[in-house]
């Protein structure tokens, strides 16, 4: 507990590790570099029976592999476990496991693949079951827990852990997120008409629907820090609010999303003249976009530098969140905002501020949001702290 006014509050949580793999490379350097560059690891794939072809950002089966045999040898795993052992590993060789240390998963599909063909659904379908199997290979105590709520499990899941933490239920946690492409999603994704013959366009006005991607990524959150970190983001607010305005469409006033950035925002006690930068969902689905320019212009965030990480990586489902917020804490500590990619023309009707090209910038304070199936929404606010 810290001392605040006479007062003893809950002390903060903060996240000092973290590590993603994405097609774009296997670990964060990798990633951030290829970003700097304007790269993109959206591509046409023609696979799952022969059908038409689809733009995606897929990892390469022969590098997964290549990468995992190398750390842990030939063991018997799933293609998503193989991603999230290894987005694990470096914070794990860096940090010890205690009686009460926290795992936990964000994921959507999990092993989705593991149902192809089968009459019994096997173990490693089960959220719960891939959650356990991760948790025993690296030797937690504690029976994982598991957020799967649509697009803003990465999100959640770090809300999660800071609301856990803060309750002085553990001192530390690792959250990780993952989920591939699969012919379950594409096909699920298709039946909406939501593809996008082309690398999306998040907010762009020739917009035309997703790309999909998959993505694996990794923090370590402590409420104990030891002065030896190399760096430090308090999460300083987080919220998250459903609107119910439809199983798959957003609401049209950003309700639910502005509610959260409210509560995110009055909880870390900034106003939209400290935003640094916002990382957005973004999508480049017409009503998405539509609806989070609209919330953002409610809460007066018109000014704030905004992005989507969507046009380089796709939208990973439960990792985007948590993968685009380790994304951010990067930009924070290189000090440059990154371009929202294929952004040319506005096409929402509200004024944003959406980055169009590589920019130095002091980053101190980051408001992160997600959205989601089922009316759901997320946000965390993230601080930079000083070492």
């Amino acid at each position: 507990m810290e001392k605040h006014d006479g007062l003893m509050k809950p002390a903060s949580a903060y996240i000092t590790e973290y590590n993603i793999m994405t097609p774009l490379g296997f670990e964060v350097e990798s990633n951030f570099n290829a970003l700097l560059k304007g790269e993109s690891g959206i591509k046409s794939h023609s696979f799952f029976g022969g059908r038409e072809n689809f733009f995606a950002s897929v990892i390469d089966d022969r590098l997964l592999n290549e990468k995992f045999e190398a750390g842990f040898g030939e063991k018997d795993f799933t293609r998503l476990e193989k991603m999230l052992l290894l987005a694990l590993k470096p914070l794990m060789e860096k940090q010890q496991v205690s009686e009460d240390t926290l795992l936990i998963l964000s994921t959507t599909k999990g092993n989705i693949t593991a149902l192809k063909d089968q009459k019994t659904p096997p173990e490693s379908a089960y959220l719960a079951q891939l959650a356990q199997k991760i948790a025993d290979f690296y030797g937690f105590r504690t029976k994982p827990i598991v957020v799967s709520n649509a697009c803003v499990s990465g999100v959640l899941a770090v809300s999660v852990a800071k609301n856990l933490l803060k309750s002085g239920l553990a001192k530390d946690a690792f959250v990780i997120a993952g989920d591939e492409v699969s012919e379950f999603v594409i096909s699920g994704f298709n039946s909406f008409q939501a593809m996008s013959g082309e690398p999306c366009r998040p907010y762009d006005a020739n917009r035309t629907g997703i790309s999909l991607g998959e993505a694996a990524a990794a923090v370590y959150i402590t409420t104990d820090l030891s002065g030896k970190e190399e760096f430090k983001f308090e999460i300083a607010g987080d919220a998250a609010m459903n609107d119910a305005n439809h199983i798959s469409g957003p609401s049209r006033t950003g309700e639910g999303l502005f509610k959260s950035v409210q509560k995110a925002m009055a909880e870390a006690e900034v106003n939209p003249e400290n935003l640094s930068f916002i990382s957005a969902h973004g999508t480049a689905t017409p009503y998405n976009d539509e609806m989070e320019a609209i919330a953002f212009s409610r809460m007066n965030l018109q000014e704030v530098p905004l992005n989507s990480m969507k046009g380089y990586y796709g939208h990973c489902l439960g990792a985007s969140g948590l993968l685009e917020t380790v994304i951010s804490m990067e930009c924070a500590r290189q000090g440059i905002l990154l371009p929202s990619k294929n952004f040319e023309t506005s096409g929402i009707s509200k004024d944003i501020n959406i980055i169009r090209e590589n920019t130095p910038a002091e980053i101190t304070t980051i408001l992160k949001t997600a959205s989601g199936f089922g009316g759901c929404n997320a946000a965390l606010v993230l601080k930079k702290g000083n070492l």
